[in-house]
């Protein structure tokens, strides 16, 4: 048995030849994080392979943001390695700022800039970043207005929109650089429950388009219908990862369907 195959095991994911040959977008291999003499993050270990989409959950505290964070360098990481598409995050010879620019990252507050235009911020970091020509990244703007159901809304400004169109917006933002991967920190937590679904939509159209994806949510149904694998977190260190079918199938490890059981009791 090889590497992958091994790893696919002892997750939960019977090895298949998809499995072994798919080729890894993110690798992280024995990461550990400290704050001071606190260990947030224990020798975590995954990969998420082109495609793929990856739900993270688990209780608060528990070390799902941070782990998403250290994916594009947000967060610093002590000891262990992190690969995106074969660059190493945490090497001091790694152009953040590039790497950064090809990982779309979409968090719980929209981060919206309030001053700019809808389309003027889905500019922005086109012009600044990859420097597109205004006409340019304005067309890729629209259209991607146009993808999340926003396109007449693009001379609004962002207090003119709901929480949930914002949030669709922030989304259109992290595609217009054309990411090789898009990570959610709970993008749905800080939203009305009425504008869950309209994200959550949007983000399995994504799925579904076979964009590679590394969410971290506590929404169980839209990890059951779209991801293809759960890991699942506890005290900085993933406890289980392993396929949808295994983590909902009552397979899971106990301290697991304690979880899903309080997730689906409310």
């Amino acid at each position: 048995m090889n590497d992958a195959q091994a790893m696919a095991s002892t997750a939960g994911v019977p090895p298949t030849s998809a499995t072994v040959l798919s080729r890894p977008t993110i690798e992280i291999r024995a990461v550990s994080k400290w704050y001071g003499k606190h260990q947030v993050l224990s020798a975590c270990s995954t990969r998420i392979n082109e495609g793929e989409t990856v739900v993270v959950c688990g209780p608060s505290g528990s070390g799902k943001s941070t782990l998403i964070k250290t994916v594009n360098g947000l967060e610093a990481f002590q000891n262990g390695e992190i690969l995106v598409n074969g660059v190493s995050v945490g090497n001091s010879r790694t152009d953040l700022p590039s790497l950064r620019a090809r990982v779309g990252m979409v968090f719980q507050h929209f981060e919206l800039f309030p001053h700019l235009s809808i389309v003027r911020n889905l500019m922005l970091a086109q012009t600044a970043v990859l420097g597109r020509q205004r006409d340019d990244a304005a067309a890729r703007g629209l259209a991607l207005l146009d993808r999340v159901g926003l396109r007449a809304h693009a001379d609004k400004y962002p207090g003119m929109l709901s929480g949930g169109q914002q949030q669709r917006v922030a989304i259109a933002r992290s595609l217009c650089m054309d990411p090789v991967v898009m990570l959610f920190d709970e993008p749905t937590s800080a939203l009305d429950p009425e504008m869950i679904n309209e994200v959550l939509d949007v983000m399995g159209e994504l799925a579904n388009d076979g964009m590679t994806m590394m969410v971290v949510t506590h929404e169980m149904g839209f990890a059951r219908r779209v991801a293809d694998r759960v890991i699942f977190m506890e005290a900085g260190a993933i406890v289980e990862d392993s396929s949808v079918d295994h983590f909902f199938g009552g397979r899971s490890s106990e301290r697991a369907q304690l979880f899903l059981s309080k997730i689906f009791s409310h």
